[in-house]
């Protein structure tokens, strides 16, 4: 039978968790950001009270979303704040520390962003002590220079590279980001979707013909069963918590399966709901670990034991589905024990959790980052659609999957064409690729670009020139840190547009690094639109404000790049109507947009698609309609022995953002800790604060022991730390990277 929720303990009971261990401190915390803002309070307030959140996808509209009434807010958006309200480094600061190359490279992102706002144009030459001041003029010449080829015309296409991050940014800026790029005749551009959820784009379009979530946020609330896969909402999106709370209220049974206990989906007190913030609320019904990378096998056993009961929906399968007899075949061929080893699982427990979803009228899948970031991420996905389709649990209200975002713009990036296959509203490269010439203008390259890892493997190879990053921290963010710096220091020439320094900018370049300051998204003259996780286009005014006087507008700046490179570009990249300009162009490109237009005051929105895609069954992106079962195999993840599998884990921070060592709803008090069972601790005789070394052939890292409520023979530690020890390894289908590593564990003697 599944785990039930721990049973909390009368300290655990007090008003507010006071006497709770591991609970965020919200109210203290809120205190601290209005500390933190002190010099620019009344502009904060007016983003919090006017903008679309710029942190997770959830992205309410101010103080208010369209899934409950009240109001919502989060640490993690109010964590980001500063990054808003900040003023410019200090010309003190540029002087002093930013003269200082090997300094800066020795600052941690925190402290680097600690520094303050990009203030204006900043150049650092190889060789040089430190970066600069430049003009946007000589800025400008730079890039043309650099992105010229001996013949005065720009570099061939396969010696580009371009990268989008996603936290903050808008769809007018992605659209322009990579309409400027293909007008290059290069399709060598990428998002960093590619890191997160590039399976589900993948493994949703081959099975339902849609890459994007199903269903809506509020169909959390009133769905009988709410399946919680591979993911920490708590963590990573606190709204969602509230939602839960509400669910909860109506009846809604909230099932986990996660290899590790998060003690957040156990019990949260949210602060906006009175009753939640004082005596909070148990949200998890039942728990089922899995081990790491045994998702499949554990979705087979509950399919096995869902046909041997009879209680998957044939007349439905049959009316919209194909492939489910050889679905049918693949599982009856699977043997229990053999599913029970692959999934650290038990029959007992695929059974019980058959049962609960046998029993249930609607569900809603919601998975995230544990399913996709592996080499099967793809066949993970498809394994999901594949129990949501035993019961027909798509295109009715309540109903559908819902792979969470983690970041503000990231479902727009990709939906506004920011990929090296598709262009804006999912036109494939090459067989649409006349569609977009007629619609700008310009010949395109017909020819497929290179995905993120791609291009940092040829630039390591020393065949890139010229690589562009809107945002990002690829040496943070991606497997092994020391090959991405060897990358970056192969590349002649590389561009960092962005609000503040991290550690990729600072990194060593092949000649020279460019950093151009951009406006926040509250800062655009004519606001913006982001798209949520739910599909949501939502219009973001601009908030009056203290600005950086040298920051441009985050989609001018790659557009006027790349008319300093190709000068005859220049017509078709300026938008003297701004961002209004912009989204009557994107609405022309992408149909699904229809309405974004008109949007010009806060509260205009669309949901493309409605509240649910795949309406009665009709699977309109499939041949006949139909959706299509997946027979994917086992991953076998064998550990040798003497090893131990390290999986990485966030807290307290938003992507590589880290806001906090203390990971306040695990327990954690430092970013070098690493996690590991109990037996495991006792077998290897280690104890609580103990110094480990955990090495294999990527990197070493040491680290301080905590106990965890994890499987046997599995280590977590904290991203991105960790990636020192993640091989590069990717998904096949997808190209997204497989965050999971094999490590020697050995203790390091006290100093």
């Amino acid at each position: 039978m599944p785990d039930r929720p721990t049973r909390r303990s009368f300290r655990d009971r007090l008003p507010f968790g006071i006497g709770a261990r591991d609970k965020p401190r919200h109210f203290l915390e809120m205190a601290g950001v209005v500390w933190e803002n002190r010099d620019n309070l009344g502009y904060a307030w007016r983003i919090l009270k006017n903008g679309v959140c710029d942190g997770c996808s959830l992205g309410p509209r101010g103080l208010r979303d369209d899934v409950i009434e009240g109001t919502h807010l989060c640490l993690t958006r109010l964590k980001l704040l500063r990054i808003n309200t900040m003023p410019g480094i200090a010309r003190d600061v540029v002087e002093d520390t930013f003269g200082d190359i090997g300094r800066l490279r020795a600052m941690s992102q925190r402290e680097l962003q600690a520094l303050g706002r990009v203030p204006y144009p900043m150049l650092y030459r190889r060789g040089d002590r430190g970066f600069r001041q430049v003009s946007w003029d000589q800025a400008l010449a730079l890039c043309a220079e650099y992105g010229r080829g001996p013949a005065g015309k720009p570099l061939p296409a396969d010696r580009w590279a371009w990268f989008c991050t996603s936290r903050g940014i808008s769809n007018e800026a992605y659209f322009v980001f990579q309409k400027a790029v293909r007008l290059l005749k290069t399709n060598n551009l990428d998002l960093c979707a590619r890191l997160c959820h590039a399976a589900t784009v993948a493994g949703l379009t081959e099975t339902i013909g849609v890459g994007a979530p199903t269903c809506s946020l509020a169909d959390f609330i009133g769905t009988d069963v709410l399946l919680l896969w591979g993911t920490d909402l708590a963590n990573n999106q606190p709204v969602t918590t509230k939602y839960m709370v509400h669910a909860k209220r109506q009846g809604t049974r909230i099932v986990v399966i996660n290899p590790v206990r998060e003690k957040g989906l156990d019990t949260y007190w949210v602060p906006s709901d009175l009753r939640s913030a004082v005596f909070g609320t148990d949200l998890c019904d039942e728990f089922y670990r899995v081990r790491v990378g045994g998702d499949i096998a554990f979705l087979h056993g509950v399919l096995k034991a869902l046909i041997g009961a009879g209680a998957v929906d044939r007349a439905w399968i049959g009316a919209h589905t194909t492939g489910f007899r050889e679905l049918e075949q693949h599982v009856a061929g699977l043997g229990w024990d053999e599913l029970e080893s692959d999934s650290g699982s038990t029959r007992a427990e695929m059974a019980a959790l058959a049962r609960t979803f046998a029993g249930a009228r609607t569900a809603v899948a919601v998975y995230s980052m544990g399913l996709t970031q592996h080499a099967f991420g793809v066949d993970n996905v498809k394994a999901i659609v594949n129990l949501m389709l035993s019961r027909g649990m798509f295109g009715r209200e309540k109903c559908g999957v819902m792979p969470i975002r983690g970041h503000s713009g990231v479902q727009g990036g990709g939906e506004c064409g920011v990929d090296p296959h598709k262009y804006p509203g999912g036109g494939k490269v090459g067989p649409d690729t006349a569609r977009f010439e007629q619609l700008w203008g310009r010949p395109l390259s017909a020819e497929p670009g290179l995905r993120t890892a791609g291009l940092l493997h040829r630039a390591h190879a020393g065949g890139i020139d010229f690589f562009y990053n809107l945002g990002g921290n690829l040496i943070d963010n991606m497997p092994d840190p020391d090959y991405m710096r060897e990358a970056y220091a192969r590349v002649r020439f590389r561009v960092h547009q962005d609000v503040v320094f991290n550690p990729s900018t600072v990194a060593e370049p092949g000649e020279a690094v460019l950093v151009l300051p951009a406006q926040t998204r509250y800062e655009h003259a004519g606001g913006i639109t982001s798209t949520s996780t739910e599909r949501r286009v939502r219009f973001s005014p601009e908030i009056p404000g203290r600005r950086i006087a040298e920051a441009r507008a985050e989609w001018w700046i790659p557009a006027q790049v790349v008319a300093a490179i190709d000068p005859t570009l220049r017509e078709v990249l300026e938008y003297h109507g701004g961002t209004a300009e912009i989204r009557g162009e994107m609405e022309a490109a992408m149909p699904a947009y229809a309405g974004v237009a008109a949007f010009a005051k806060a509260g205009d929105s669309i949901q493309w698609g409605g509240t649910q895609l795949c309406r009665d069954g009709s699977f309109a992106g499939m041949p006949g309609e139909q959706a299509r079962f997946s027979p994917v195999p086992l991953p076998h993840r064998d550990i040798p022995e003497g090893r131990f599998l390290v999986t990485t884990r966030r807290g307290k921070q938003f992507n590589s953002i880290v806001f906090s060592d203390r990971d306040a709803l695990q327990g954690g008090r430092r970013r070098d800790e690493v996690f590991l069972a109990a037996e495991d601790a006792e077998r290897l005789g280690l104890r609580v604060g103990d110094r480990v070394r955990l090495h294999n052939e990527v990197g070493s890292m040491e680290a301080t022991v905590r106990r965890g409520d994890l499987p046997p023979r599995t280590l977590q530690a904290y991203w991105p730390e960790a990636n020192v020890l993640i091989p590069r390894a990717y998904d096949p289908v997808s190209g997204e990277p497989d965050y999971n590593g094999i490590v020697e564990i050995e203790p390091v003697a006290a100093r």
